[in-house]
């Protein structure tokens, strides 16, 4: 049965659907970046409220920014907005379609539509995924990148954006001039202080172009921070047909684990809907929470993924279940991530390892080791390499940390350890094996990559550690050098 508002009658019993009237709905969220994460996580989160009645005026109009985007429009217009979430736990499964979003605006070069939309009264949050990379940081210095030809063209065109963020300026610029007020700004990206950092590039790249706009959207706007967390993984083949399995005719089907987490500071100029009565967690926190996540969930993940990749491992899960990989995980995660994190209302950080292995160990959840190792240049940066710097600081090893960055400068030499290929899995994949090759006789020359490790090739005692462990796979394999670490 296609999905649509007039089949959700006939859907399936054991489907749960939308219980409130959808034509009702009026929207009060723009969320940029509509791909799995954001249906299976922030909409759930607005749907399950309105479940409850409540939250009728804050319905989510999608929007995009990249070609990518144009097709998932596409496959959810056709449905009404409608996806069926298919929740996958250890023990059985279950699936809800949900209704949060009513529309998808039209994917255009310079975002007239989305402008349009976000200069609205009715549009109070602006919220957003973009991936980790995509907020124009300067990897050296963690400040904004100015130089980017991305950010130099909004700058000079402000009225014809070509990002996300030159369309909130332009949209913030005439929502002032027009007396409809500020919106607050939501990242919703495993960017650790993704609110400070959506604001660092909002108001930087408005300072180039209208300094006393920037001025108004620093003083006025609101950007909280928040953690977000659910495995999701992308939509292939198999997810397509679980759905159809479940006699439901649905192009946009998302599947997830049995968890999810989001904790936000409570900062909305323009008001918000009520999630902590649906789950959310709002805490002036949040930093314990982000740092326990992005260090032992997505650090981990990058841990695991790069590993399995080299050992022509195909899913996290089967990671999980490779006895080297996965006592590396826990070696690692507790001798030093762990050390660096605190702990946080109901969960220490030990026992936080110990649900993340198990969330890892999930052989429902299909996510392939390809997926979680993609656009290492942004990830190691952000999930790996804050523990390694916090760690030489204090003194503890970073020895295993280490053996994850050289096990990834061994990937991105472009091969497995059983010699077949790994195909290009990074925006600057021709660049990281030129130098992956280099690095195989001279490893100083992975750690000379300053946008991604900035001054750490002078730390005598991470620089030795890497060359050691990255001459150690290439000669006797990862296997060997795991072993080694874990026995120390």
């Amino acid at each position: 049965m296609k999905l649509s508002n007039t089949t959700l009658a006939s859907l399936p019993s054991t489907v749960l659907r939308p219980t409130y009237d959808r034509s009702a709905l009026t929207p009060g969220i723009v969320h940029i970046g509509v791909g799995n994460f954001h249906r299976g996580h922030q909409a759930w989160y607005l749907h399950r409220l309105m479940q409850q009645g409540q939250a009728m005026d804050w319905a989510i109009v999608g929007a995009g920014v990249r070609e990518g985007d144009a097709l998932m429009r596409e496959r959810l217009l056709a449905q009404d907005c409608l996806n069926t979430l298919i929740e996958l736990d250890p023990a059985s499964s279950s699936a809800e379609v949900v209704g949060s979003m009513i529309d998808f605006l039209p994917v255009q070069p310079e975002n007239h539509a989305l402008i349009e939309e976000m200069v609205k009264p009715s549009t109070r949050i602006v919220a957003m995924t973009v991936t980790e990379g995509g907020y124009f940081i300067d990897p050296a210095t963690q400040g904004f990148d100015a130089s980017h030809p991305d950010m130099a063209h909004d700058a000079q065109n402000p009225d014809q954006p070509k990002t996300a963020f030159g369309a909130m300026i332009k949209a913030l610029r005439l929502r002032r001039d027009q007396g409809h007020g500020p919106f607050t700004a939501l990242s919703c990206d495993n960017v650790q202080g993704n609110g400070d950092v959506l604001r660092q590039t909002v108001v930087s790249l408005a300072r180039l172009s209208d300094p006393a706009l920037a001025e108004w959207i620093d003083q006025n706007c609101t950007f909280p921070n928040s953690m977000v967390d659910c495995i999701v993984p992308a939509t292939g083949e198999r997810e397509l047909a679980l759905v159809r399995e479940l006699g439901i005719e649905d192009n946009a089907p998302v599947t997830h684990e049995n968890f999810r987490q989001w904790v936000i500071e409570d900062k909305f100029c323009a008001g918000r809907p009520a999630w902590d009565q649906v789950g959310a967690t709002f805490t002036d926190q949040v930093h314990d929470y982000e740092v326990m996540k992005i260090r032992v969930l997505n650090g981990g993940h990058q841990v695991i993924a790069v590993t399995g990749e080299l050992l022509s491992i195909e899913s996290i899960s089967g990671c999980m279940a490779h006895p080297a990989i996965s006592r590396l995980f826990r070696t690692l995660a507790l001798g030093e991530i762990s050390p660096h994190v605190k702990a946080v209302p109901g969960m220490a950080p030990a026992d936080y390892v110990e649900l993340i292995h198990r969330r890892f160990s999930n052989a429902k959840i299909v996510d392939t080791t390809r997926r979680v190792a993609y656009d290492g240049s942004s990830r190691h940066p952000g999930f790996i390499l804050p523990t390694v710097r916090e760690g030489l600081a204090t003194g503890d090893s970073i020895s295993g940390l280490a053996l994850v960055e050289a096990a990834w400068a061994r990937m991105c030499a472009g091969t497995r350890e059983d010699g077949s290929a790994i195909e290009p899995n990074d925006p600057y994949w021709s660049d990281l094996v030129v130098v992956a090759e280099r690095a195989k006789s001279d490893p100083s020359a992975w750690l000379s990559m300053t946008h991604i490790y900035g001054n750490l090739a002078e730390q005598p005692r991470f620089a030795d550690s890497f060359s050691y462990w990255l001459q150690k796979i290439w000669a006797d394999g990862l296997v060997s050098a795991i072993d080694e670490y874990c026995a120390g």
